[in-house]
């Protein structure tokens, strides 16, 4: 049976996880880490995913895409969006549906597009590692998404191939990885800091049950703010000494934004660290330096009121949980950002104990999707999980002229189904009902979101107040709305799956589906391209560097041979333009056959090299051991434990 992957789809980094005999495992990507940036990049030959996407940032800003999780499911015209679009270096513009555009190489995409390619990468990455497909999937997002982010989590899956199965919270994603109900009946909070959005969940658990009692959060508060907060000191700092604002250079500030993230991370265990970028940009005078000192307390100044706005809705969750600080058995850490010291500290101070560091911050939410995803695969070896979560804001319709009728309040356990029958009509037979689905917590219609719009029709003619419509609500365990209004006289109805107007319909879903199937031999190609070209040049590298450091040793012959093979593997690479596989067999062909004579050649510098020199000798016949030390094991470095 193929196996089914737990995601926790980042605005940083995203993280895939499976469960193996009823353990939790992470997949470790081709590139061999167990975190995946969410980072894309176009250039000109290819699109790029992950690691080698963010390592490109600075040379090619306008075209490298990430955070592209605070834009999902939105609308252009939201404040927390209008703020990101001044400060990401990509073009974004209003779609004609009113949500969102990203310029992505000589076309205009939704971000569930980018978001897709993400999600692809991973997928390639989990059936390499498992070697076997993998169609289906578990995907987390942030507890206080609404629903239009969740469908459009949910569209990026699918775009990307895959079946997802369920979306769930992330906070209770990382209850579930915490294994908190062995240990008896608690009540714990997650308190989930990562890298875009801030999440903060109640829940009760014990016996495989995790009940969510309340949520709030941020989805506009994570480290992006935490780094941005630095760049806008940094620019000011440059302003103030050079007179030159960087916020007019693109690659200027993805220097900074690289170097701000490095400074956070490195100010989590020292006390202070410098900031260099030599030649950050130049004016007629010549190039400008940036150099910087910045001490922890003076980084943890400017961002204490970033985690001061996180405890807002903790209060908030606490509060709708009905419950008090003290009756908190447990505070779960997880992303990222929870990492830092005044974090920790301030958690601490707020709740009165030691927050629970026992799981990799970044890992846990992947782990806890995997196990929700063995449970809906009908694995055997994992415990039965019943999840009961909550719909983070309320849901209603438009009534009398503007206002908010609500038929689901915020919190309300999922799934969930409300029917009401007391709707009629406001003038002297109207022959339709529009249903304006909204979605928030203010008194007015006109200052919640529109969720969708549709029209209950061939109503028939009669006085106001005279026919009766019931209007029902269903929300699913993915947190995803159906709404379906009813003439009760009739029994005509008419209902629609909300899909808000920032998102793809599924003509469009469908579309880059198929082309995404359409194009999948060509990607393949390209990958085949560039892996034949890497190859090609680093065995020329190896042999041009072999050639130079044992002039003296090479035989004038092999010499020749060498240098012949070079040239022709360098012809074959001019010749690589394109995927053409003719061009590509070539160029393997001669890699090849340079890869042959270099061996041989190494063979033979090998034997020369190794040949016993004569030994000092004491008289005895016995060689006379040397007075050296064996080395020093070099030291390891993980990079995923300095990740922030």
């Amino acid at each position: 049976m193929a196996k089914v992957v737990g995601i926790d789809l980042g605005t940083t980094n995203s993280v895939v996880a499976f469960v193996q005999a009823g353990k939790p495992e992470v997949i470790t990507s081709k590139e061999g880490s167990r975190l995946v940036p969410s980072v894309v990049a176009v250039d000109v030959q290819s699109e790029i995913v992950g690691i080698t996407a963010k390592n490109q940032m600075v040379t090619n800003p306008e075209q490298t895409f990430y955070s592209i999780k605070r834009l999902i499911g939105r609308r252009f015209d939201d404040a927390a969006v209008q703020k990101d679009v001044g400060l990401l270096p990509f073009e974004i513009r209003k779609s004609a549906k009113d949500g969102i555009e990203i310029k992505f190489g000589d076309q205009w995409v939704a971000p569930e597009v980018i978001s897709a390619k993400v999600l692809a990468k991973i997928k390639a990455d989990a059936e390499a590692y498992l070697g076997e497909p993998v169609n289906q999937a578990v995907i987390t997002v942030p507890a206080y998404f609404d629903d239009a982010q969740r469908q459009a989590t949910k569209n990026a899956g699918q775009i990307a191939g895959l079946e997802v199965l369920r979306i769930i919270n992330e906070p209770t994603a990382a209850a579930i990885a915490y294994g908190l109900d062995k240990q008896g009946d608690q009540t714990i909070i997650v308190y989930d800091l990562g890298g875009g959005t801030f999440d903060v969940s109640v829940l009760e658990i014990g016996d495989g049950v995790y009940e969510v009692k309340s949520t709030s959060g941020d989805t506009h508060l994570g480290g992006d703010d935490f780094d941005q907060v630095l760049i806008d000191h940094m620019i000011a700092e440059f302003k103030k000494d050079q007179g030159i604002d960087l916020k007019e250079d693109p690659a200027a500030l993805q220097r900074l934004k690289e170097a701000a993230e490095k400074a956070k991370i490195t100010l989590s265990s020292a006390e202070s660290t410098e900031v260099n970028l030599p030649y950050i940009t130049a004016d007629a005078k010549g190039p400008k330096h940036f150099r910087m000192t910045l001490s922890k307390a003076d980084y943890e100044k400017l961002v204490m009121n970033l985690i001061e706005r996180t405890f807002d809705s903790v209060n908030k969750a606490i509060t709708d949980a009905g419950i008090s600080k003290s009756e908190i058995q447990e505070v779960i850490m997880v992303g990222g950002m929870t990492r830092m010291p005044l974090v920790l500290k301030k958690v601490e101070e707020f709740f009165g104990k030691k927050p629970n560091l026992s799981v990799n911050p970044d890992e846990v939410v992947a782990v806890g999707a995997s196990l929700q995803a063995a449970v809906l695969a009908g694995d055997s070896s994992v415990q039965d999980i019943t999840l009961l979560d909550v719909t983070p804001l309320s849901l209603g319709l438009e009534v009398n002229a503007g206002e908010m009728h609500v038929l689901i309040p915020r919190n309300t356990t999922i799934p969930t189904e409300k029917t009401e029958d007391m709707f009629t009509t406001a003038v002297d037979n109207q022959p339709a009902i529009d249903v304006k689905v909204l979605q928030g917590e203010r008194p007015l219609a006109r200052d919640n979101k529109v969720l969708g719009n549709f029209r209950l029709d061939g109503i028939d003619p009669a006085p106001r107040n005279t026919p009766r419509f019931a209007i029902t609500f269903k929300l699913d365990a993915n947190g995803i709305l159906n709404v379906k209004a009813k003439d009760l006289k009739s029994q005509k109805e008419q209902q629609i799956t909300i899909t808000a107007s920032t998102q793809l319909d599924q003509a469009e879903i469908d579309k880059f589906v198929k082309e995404a199937a359409e194009n999948a031999q060509k990607d393949q190609l390209e990958l085949a391209r560039l892996k034949a070209i890497n190859e090609a040049e680093t065995v020329i590298y190896q042999t041009e560097k072999l050639l130079s450091e044992n002039k003296d040793k090479v035989k004038e012959e092999d010499k020749m041979k060498l240098e012949e093979s070079v040239e022709k593997t360098k012809t074959e690479l001019k010749t690589v333009k394109d995927s053409n596989s003719a061009e590509l067999a070539n160029l393997e062909n001669a890699t090849k056959e340079l890869m042959e004579a270099l061996q041989g050649v190494d063979a033979t510098l090998y034997q020369s090299n190794s040949q016993p020199e004569a030994q000092p000798n004491d008289g005895s016949g016995v060689p006379t051991p040397t007075n050296d030390e064996p080395a020093e094991p070099s030291e390891v470095i993980d990079p995923e434990k300095d990740n922030n």
